[in-house]
């Protein structure tokens, strides 16, 4: 975890892949287990045609994983990584609002 860590183009990569809120509204959607593309379009209020070109991307970033069940295509995130990045993220956010924020008056630090 030095600066010069081979590892900081590719963490660059992550956030920029996060930097998308459709993204970060499909993670915090996979967090309670797998989804399909209609599940999700339908969940984010989106066309799913847009959601599975984010997947695709997600996919690549192997920020997601499938799993073919029948005919339906199941999305699931490939660890819990990106998870808590969008967590931290979130719970950043909240301190830019001022004030004590939601996570820590719930006690989740």
């Amino acid at each position: 975890m030095d600066t010069d860590s081979q590892y900081v183009e590719l963490a660059v990569e992550v956030f920029s892949m996060l930097a998308d809120a459709t993204r970060v509204r499909i993670i915090l959607a996979l967090r309670s287990g797998e989804m399909a593309v209609g599940a999700l379009a339908e969940l984010l209020g989106k066309s799913p045609a847009s959601v599975s070109q984010h997947l695709a991307k997600m996919r690549l970033a192997r920020m997601v994983s499938t799993r073919q069940e029948g005919t339906k295509v199941l999305y699931r995130l490939e660890n819990e990584h990106a998870r808590q990045l969008v967590v931290d993220a979130i719970h950043q956010a909240e301190h830019a609002l001022g004030g004590t924020p939601a996570h820590h008056s719930r006690g989740q630090q």
